[in-house]
């Protein structure tokens, strides 16, 4: 069982990515097109070019978990620009609101007591 929890890091890949990749491809892609791990256990989501669908890939210390979410109608209505910036930070209460296709940016969030190390 996943649980996404205030102290996991979560990186967004800004480009689409091919979504015909699997596991290894995504894996290949976090690690050369990132710069990133994908075995240090932070959570990695990726959206294809149409905005439809949403991939997440996280290494739980056994192996690999892929999540995709694939909308039924409409495309997801908040994504960073893309830009010169390969990846994008979100904390957990975030990734919830871009999984119900909420505005991440458009939420407004309380303030966090303590904010967690990075």
């Amino acid at each position: 069982m996943l649980q996404v929890v205030p102290q996991m890091k979560i990186f967004l890949a800004n480009h689409p990515v091919d979504f015909r990749k699997g596991i290894d491809g995504l894996a290949g892609f976090c690690r050369n097109h990132l710069d990133k791990d994908p075995f240090s256990g932070a959570l990695f989501v990726f959206r294809n070019r149409s905005g439809t669908s949403l991939k997440i890939l996280i290494y739980d210390g056994q192996g690999f978990w892929l999540c995709h979410k694939r909308l039924s109608k409409g495309r997801f209505t908040w994504w960073p620009k893309v830009s010169e910036e390969k990846i994008s930070k979100l904390c957990a209460r975030e990734l919830q609101i871009l999984l119900w296709n909420g505005n991440v940016k458009k939420v407004r969030f309380g303030k966090d007591w303590r904010r967690l190390p990075e």
